[in-house]
């Protein structure tokens, strides 16, 4: 499944109308149909529609549905925001059909409509907008959200930014979406899933042509896709074959974080598991999984046997920022193996006293949004602003393959960018992070290559947590995702 800019979204309407000659009127015929069809799936015994309809073609898509509403003898309302000497092109022609059909257009002006009963369709404002919403807008956009009823946005919901998700000011919270010959990046990250709902795709039968055409900014990961490379295992295997994951971490009070992330590469098909952590955590780390070969280090010179055996290194769950866990980072990640750097480890590469940062492609870094930020030298809300441009910057300056957590994580390897379209708000919980920094060095271990590794990894961490959270996802706990990863990582659901 591939994400679009707006650019790259226009750029497609350009071909199709200049390209191959379909008309802008026709596409937006189209998408009308296929708004009021998802809409009657979902509503079908809808008493009325509510159409508030901007100057702009999302506008235009708002009165096609109108007039095919008010054919089917669908009562609507339809409120027009802009003068009408505003509406222009195809949305001035469909406004004609609208006004034909016997639809009733409704001057918006101060005093807002009473809305109750029956569904809003939201036409108001599309993917061009690139600013603040404006006053009118805004008390438009708060009033449709104040009146509870449901409301299926076209395109895109009002206020939301299509590149990044980002709500510009105030955003219209939809019960579903539907978006039309480009899916748009900014629906599936940031804030868009909170206010875009389901997302339902309609192409308008854009030729396939004209896609290959405009190459997309983004894919979204599928499991079963991002699990492939992970081939059967021959009858002869053993543990040597499928890789040594060193984890470094679990400084004082801090072991459980560096035995989740040894317990899921072990369930994530590891060969062989060791943590080098505070000699205090050892005895807990073998009782709770012996198969983790636990060793305590108190200086960077305990690490040596450990590195030479590992082929995968991971470094940062629970691993602190003091003396000790400066000497454990930087022993560790000069390591020429491949890496998984997290949490704290992150923050001591942020801080750019202990190491030169040189770019490597054998490098997955995990960072959070407030970890982007510190990489970054900007603060959390300019990471925010734009998860894209965020996970490019930092693969630029770090190398290798980064993965931005949140809703909508993101892979990039420099050459691409993938979303992962699995997770819920209940791995908002501590612990997470190191599971998932287990997940990926168990895979890099098993042969897969960084960036397919990071997707792989990401891919399971999130639908782990989906199968978790069907038993309710507050509480949901990081080690709950344990036995549910190790039967994905065989047979992905």
């Amino acid at each position: 499944m591939n994400l679009y800019t707006a650019a790259q979204t226009r750029e497609l309407d350009r071909l199709t109308i200049e390209g191959e000659g379909i008309a802008g009127i026709r596409l937006m015929a189209r998408a009308g149909r296929a708004a009021l069809q998802a809409l009657l799936e979902r509503w079908p015994q809808v008493e009325c529609l509510h159409i508030f309809c901007g100057a702009g073609n999302n506008g235009g898509d708002g009165y096609i549905v109108a007039e095919l509403a008010q054919q089917r003898g669908i009562p609507v309302q339809l409120y027009q925001l802009p003068d009408p000497d505003r509406v222009t092109g195809d949305a001035a022609l469909a406004r004609q059909r609208a006004l034909a059909a016997g639809v009733v257009i409704n001057q918006l002006g101060n005093a807002l409509p009473a809305l109750t009963g029956g569904v809003v369709v939201d036409a108001l404002l599309g993917t061009g907008l690139n600013g603040a919403v404006r006053e009118q807008y805004a008390a438009v956009i708060n009033h449709i959200n104040a009146s509870q009823l449901p409301v299926m946005a076209l395109d895109i919901p009002s206020g939301l930014c299509s590149d990044t998700g980002c709500v510009l000011g105030v955003a219209i919270v939809a019960a579903v979406t539907i978006t039309f010959i480009g899916r748009k990046q900014g629906l599936y990250t940031a804030a868009g899933p909170e206010h875009c709902g389901p997302v339902e795709y309609a192409d308008l039968s854009v030729p396939v042509a004209v896609f290959e055409q405009v190459p997309a900014s983004v894919q979204v990961m599928d499991i079963e896709q991002m699990l492939a490379p992970l081939s059967p295992r021959p009858l002869n295997s053993h543990k040597g074959m499928f890789g040594n994951v060193l984890v470094v971490g679990g400084d004082i009070g801090m072991g459980g974080a560096a035995l989740m992330a040894g317990e899921a590469a072990a369930r994530c098909g590891a060969g062989l598991v060791s943590v080098a952590t505070r000699a205090e955590h050892v005895a807990a780390i073998i009782t709770r999984c012996p198969e983790i070969m636990a060793r305590g280090v108190q200086v960077a010179a305990d690490m040596g046997s450990l590195l030479q055996r590992a082929t995968v290194v991971a470094v940062g769950p629970g691993l602190g920022t003091g003396p000790w866990s400066e000497q454990m980072f930087c022993a560790a990640a000069l390591s020429a193996v491949p890496q998984v750097l997290d949490a704290d480890a992150l923050t001591l590469l942020a801080s750019g006293r202990l190491l030169e940062v040189q770019p490597r492609a054998n490098r997955v870094i995990t960072p959070h949004p407030g970890e982007a930020a510190r990489l970054l030298g900007i603060n959390t809300a300019e990471v925010q602003a734009d998860r894209f441009a965020a996970v490019q910057a930092l693969q630029q300056r770090y190398g290798g393959v980064v993965v931005l957590k949140g809703v909508g994580s993101l892979v990039c390897d420099g050459q691409n960018i993938w979303l992962s379209p699995y997770g819920n708000p209940g791995m908002a919980s501590g612990g997470m992070g190191d599971v998932l920094t287990g997940v990926i060095a168990a895979l890099l271990g098993q042969g897969l290559s960084p960036p397919a590794a990071a997707c792989a990894g990401v891919c399971l961490h999130g639908r782990a947590a989906d199968l978790a959270a069907q038993e309710g996802g507050r509480g949901l706990l990081a080690t709950d995702l344990l036995p549910l990863l190790r039967a994905l990582v065989d047979t992905p659901a």
